[in-house]
């Protein structure tokens, strides 16, 4: 019998990021970022548990990673859309980083993942603009 796996979140972006960007769109200049929206909002998807972080996306949602807790070194965040959504850099011991951009609740989210973390990474951990 494994370890049980609890669910924190399971979804995708926040729905601002897709709103801020589509009004935003109808300036010609703006266009790639609302694209960019769009695609995040059908294929990008979050799964953050008791164990792994998981992130579905890519053309279609077709690459996903997981990690685990242990390999992470740092977790950095960023608010964006007046701090009700953000994004966060999650960097790995190996040193490559994984971006999951428009996190819901990112400050809670944060916390959470914070709280499984080893204690030199959540030295390390922290974030810009708070």
């Amino acid at each position: 019998m494994g370890v049980r796996e609890d669910v924190y979140y399971e979804g995708g972006p926040h729905i601002g990021d897709l709103i801020l960007n589509v009004l935003l769109g109808f300036t010609v200049v703006c266009l790639p970022l609302t694209i960019g929206a769009v695609v995040r909002a059908l294929w990008l998807r979050y799964r953050i548990t008791s164990r792994r972080i998981s992130v579905t996306g890519g053309w279609r949602g077709r690459d996903r990673s997981d990690i685990i807790y242990s390999e992470i070194a740092k977790v950095v965040t960023i608010p964006r859309g007046l701090g009700l959504w953000g994004d966060m850099v999650v960097t790995l011991k190996d040193g490559s980083r994984l971006e999951l951009r428009s996190v819901p609740k990112f400050r809670e989210t944060f916390n959470y993942i914070n709280e499984r973390l080893s204690a030199q990474a959540k030295a390390a951990s922290g974030g810009i603009g708070k």
